[in-house]
């Protein structure tokens, strides 16, 4: 591959490199995040042995509550869920349980490693979320960024051949925001080809985009700011699933960073979509 095609993915997939008040929002999801852990008391629960294999679970206040089951972003090699706290409090305050779930980092393991990570995560959920409030069988996931991309693969999981006595439908619906869908360019843009160690059969076997249509429902949301590749990647599952993608939002004055805050936002079309997805009326 020639340099510039090179420094084409990099421009197109680099979103701290396109964002320059990137410090700024990663401060901003920091204040934020520590301001909603000192007001929302939380469970830390762990869904396996390894040291990221851990859940911070906001209970609902009420039993038999949807259940919105968040992933957080950083190119499956960066941030953690309390990077992220900020999106918990508006949906406890709605009436859900919420659980951000944490999972190892490239290149200490692989993409496909995570993706049983947050597998085991939610089977965790789902056999566990009576204790907080949560009704198993109202489970939503929500992700940013490779969040997004989890979140998706989630959602079209076979889980009865996970374990028989999973439902088909464990995962209900998904929200996938600024989400990745066809891994395949990942493995040109130099910034992050060494971490992540995608092959083409690797790259293909994970994105979403080429995987048979789920039984749940899909919403994406896209900023209108981000790179041209991001806008044709929300194209891409749009096309490729059809009906099955019920919403997509292009968030007008947005980047790749900054439309997280959407989901947070109360009075924002992304929050209601996730409102709709978990049947919450206000």
């Amino acid at each position: 591959m020639s340099i510039h095609a090179s420094n084409w993915y990099d421009e197109q997939y680099n979103n701290r490199a396109r964002i320059p008040d990137h410090p700024a929002i990663l401060q901003h999801w920091a204040d934020a995040s520590a301001a909603a852990l000192a007001r929302h008391p939380l469970v830390e629960a762990s869904y396996g042995p390894a040291p990221r294999e851990k859940l911070d679970i906001f209970p609902a206040a009420a039993a038999s509550s949807p259940v919105l089951v968040y992933l957080h972003g950083g190119y499956w090699r960066a941030l953690g869920k309390r990077d992220q706290s900020f999106i918990a409090p508006p949906f406890v305050d709605a009436g859900a349980m919420v659980a951000l779930a944490d999972y190892s980092l490239c290149p200490e393991v692989t993409v496909e490693h995570i993706v049983l990570q947050a597998m085991r995560a939610l089977v965790w959920v789902h056999r566990h979320a009576r204790e907080y409030g949560g009704d198993p069988a109202r489970i939503v996931v929500a992700g940013h960024s490779a969040g997004g991309h989890l979140a998706t693969m989630l959602l079209a999981c076979r889980w009865p051949e996970v374990h028989p006595a999973l439902p088909p439908d464990l995962v209900k619906a998904a929200l996938s925001i600024s989400g990745i869908y066809d891994l395949e360019p990942l493995r040109h843009a130099p910034f992050l080809e060494a971490d992540l160690g995608l092959t083409v059969a690797s790259a293909l076997r994970l994105s979403p985009a080429f995987m048979p249509a789920p039984s749940g429902r899909l919403a994406v949301a896209v900023g209108g700011e981000e790179s041209e590749e991001f806008l044709r990647q929300a194209a891409l599952i749009r096309e490729r699933w059809g009906g099955k993608v019920v919403a997509s939002e292009i968030v007008p004055g947005c980047n790749h960073m900054d439309v997280l805050h959407e989901l947070a936002h109360p009075d924002s079309n992304t929050h209601q979509l996730a409102l709709d997805l978990l049947e919450i009326r206000r």
